[in-house]
């Protein structure tokens, strides 16, 4: 017996199947289903036409079955988790996901670039609700796909300027810039130098624009050579603080854009024959559960990494319930914590250093 097209177009009354969209564009039903999930392998002008179709049919657009039926399960894409920095973070978004009973699913990118590009099509593929992209750079048509399959987002510390829009969690890297340096410069230094992360990066920029500022404000010459970039990590500290060390007037005291660096300075004093704080003074940014049992302690500005996390993950959870944050842009309070590595430099008639 025949069936009517009217009773196998419609899987209950009122709604059309992926069939009736597929038959009228002219596609196959996967093609449908890859567009609904804001999968990228589909030609522009096949993607227009099959949403054209679901809007006529007033099918759930792209991402509107998933809203409808939330999995419970976000993704954590984040960039080294070798770094010590990133497991911080990390527990910081367990945490408040565990209180709120929401799996995750932590994913590795390098370089600072969200790649493979299909780490976006994992997180659709497996229903994610939404996605936490850490210290990574943010393509745009990354996040259109995850708009059109309905992918809630959060950056935290972005490499790139985000759209206007796109909410993102970070700390006043500025005014932790600043404060390093001025308490070096309060303690009598006027050769001081710094040790970004990458120089692309907004946090580095933002911590040597703060290190700048404090010297400009305490009436000293900001000198070239004394700004060296790194990679965040002890290999980026070690190589730029020996290369300080090598200038005919070395610096005796270094602002560090990581703990992780300021840990490659310690060793490169110390293979150059000096002491920390005795003949250089370091500052370190981050402010890890390592940075106590340094020897001598470790100067530091504080960021509220795991706080940060817990930022993110909520914000992430009200932006899926419909709940707009006030700002797209929130940024924690850092904090100068002071410890053992920082002192007063040298009189000038001490003898030379060793």
């Amino acid at each position: 017996m025949s069936t009517r097209a009217s009773d196998d177009v419609f899987d209950r009354p009122g709604r059309p199947t992926l069939a009736l969209i597929a038959a009228e564009a002219g596609v196959s039903p996967a093609t449908v289903s890859k567009v609904l999930n804001g999968r990228t392998d589909v030609a522009a002008e096949t993607r227009r036409r099959v949403e054209e179709l679901l809007r006529t049919h007033n099918y759930p657009g792209p991402g509107g079955s998933r809203r409808a039926r939330r999995s419970g399960l976000i993704d954590l894409v984040i960039n080294g988790l070798d770094s010590p920095w990133a497991i911080e973070i990390m527990r910081g978004v367990e945490a408040e996901c565990a209180e709120r009973g929401i799996g995750m699913v932590v994913s590795q990118v390098g370089d600072h670039d969200a790649r493979p590009p299909s780490w976006q099509n994992v997180a659709v593929q497996h229903h994610s609700d939404g996605v936490i992209l850490v210290t990574s750079r943010m393509a745009p048509h990354q996040r259109e796909q995850l708009e059109r399959a309905g992918v809630g987002l959060v950056l935290v510390d972005p490499v790139n300027l985000p759209d206007g829009d796109v909410a993102s969690v970070g700390a006043t890297n500025w005014a932790g810039g600043l404060a390093a340096t001025e308490h070096l410069v309060g303690l009598g230094h006027r050769r001081i130098a710094v040790i970004g992360g990458p120089a692309d990066m907004l946090c580095t920029q933002a911590r040597v624009d703060g290190y700048r500022s404090a010297l400009e404000r305490a009436g000293i010459a900001v000198d070239r050579d004394l700004v060296r970039y790194g990679d965040f990590r002890h290999e980026g500290g070690f190589e730029r603080t020996r290369e300080l060390l090598a200038l005919p007037d070395p610096p005796t005291a270094v602002f560090a854009g990581s703990d992780q660096q300021a840990m490659g300075a310690y060793q490169a004093a110390r293979l150059a024959g000096l002491r920390v704080p005795e003949d250089l003074s370091v500052v370190g940014f981050d402010d890890l559960p390592a940075c106590q049992w340094m020897s001598p302690p470790l100067t530091t500005v504080r960021q509220p990494l795991e706080e940060m996390g817990r930022v993110a993950a909520r914000t992430l959870l009200q932006l899926l319930d419909g709940r707009r944050p006030l700002t797209p842009r929130v940024e924690l309070a850092t904090e100068l914590r002071v410890r053992g590595s920082t002192a007063p430099p040298r009189p000038s008639d001490a003898p030379e250093r060793r």
